[in-house]
């Protein structure tokens, strides 16, 4: 369109309607933006690696404090055809962990999780500095098991039918990653028992390596995710990152956050998809490689 002449700018613009439900599912503008689908002005980052868009990110925050995750440098990318946000393991389990998203939780493994409870919290201190240590006694690891292997974010990401993810991620890197941050918490004087109740989440690894559910009735409750671009926080509210399906005393409110582990070579990848796009508007310029972003209108 550009060698042809038919579009005056290098650039194209998305905006997703956070009311789809009224009928308009959005509009993508080539060769320019339309200033009725924004507030304010957007703020640019540079493109970092061509082929995805790939920007730097800042740090996540969780209700405004920030969590530390992108100290050694994130990167991302904004993905129309992604519904979800997807970003490290660690990071992931933790965000659903202060949201209080779960899997599908066995009634029968929180028991057991509540009569061994000392001897888990004993075993914690002995092992906490090799947590597969820890997960592979409870048998959530073997020896050899291993992430999803990150290379490939596409064939990882097959977000066509709305909520799918990536494969399940082993449920022993989910179980570490718990560990992790239950040994940060015992670092701020988390008492046994709440030590106790954090392992319980183990019952759930296998839902926070894939998708989690939540409450519908505490969305009220829950704490507001940011992430930091261009030096600016972009917040997002429990009813924009909690997808509800259905109506009623049946409904289901799904967490948009999926984990992806990366190769260990690269910065940690975080996949910024429709979740975060219907609440920013978003200007791809060609032309200067340079991503916008301002909140939708």
């Amino acid at each position: 369109m550009v060698d042809q002449h038919l579009v005056k700018d290098r650039v194209f613009s998305f905006w997703l309607n956070q009311q789809s439900k009224d009928g308009e599912g959005g509009e993508i503008i080539f060769g320019g933006v339309d200033p009725n689908q924004y507030k304010g002005t957007h703020t640019y980052v540079p493109v970092t690696q061509k082929g995805y868009w790939q920007f730097e990110m800042g740090d996540v925050l969780i209700d405004g404090r920030p969590t530390g995750f992108c100290k050694g440098g994130c990167s991302a990318i904004v993905d129309s055809g992604t519904s979800l946000i997807a970003g490290p393991m660690n990071a992931i389990t933790e965000i659903n962990l202060a949201i209080g998203a779960m899997g599908f939780i066995s009634d029968h493994c929180h028991r057991d999780i509540r009569k061994v409870g000392n001897l888990i919290f004993d075993m914690f201190f002995i092992m906490f500095k090799e947590p597969g240590n820890f997960c592979s006694r409870i048998t959530l690891c073997v020896p050899g098991d291993k992430a999803v292997d990150g290379n490939d974010i596409w064939s990882s990401f097959d977000m066509s039918d709305g909520l799918s993810g990536p494969p399940q991620l082993p449920i022993c890197k989910a179980c570490e990653s718990v560990v992790d941050f239950v040994y940060k918490q015992i670092q701020n004087n988390m008492t046994r028992g709440e030590v106790i109740k954090f392992f319980s989440q183990l019952c759930a690894m296998a839902g926070l390596a894939g998708e989690s559910t939540v409450d519908c009735a505490r969305l009220p409750l829950m704490p507001t995710i940011s992430f930091t671009i261009g030096g600016k926080e972009f917040e997002l509210s429990p009813n924009e990152y909690i997808t509800k399906i259905g109506e009623g005393a049946s409904a289901q409110c799904v967490s948009t956050f999926i984990p992806m582990d990366n190769p260990p070579e690269g910065a940690p990848l975080w996949i910024l998809g429709d979740a975060f796009m219907r609440r920013y508007h978003t200007i791809f310029d060609h032309g200067n490689l340079r991503i916008g972003f301002a909140e939708s209108a």
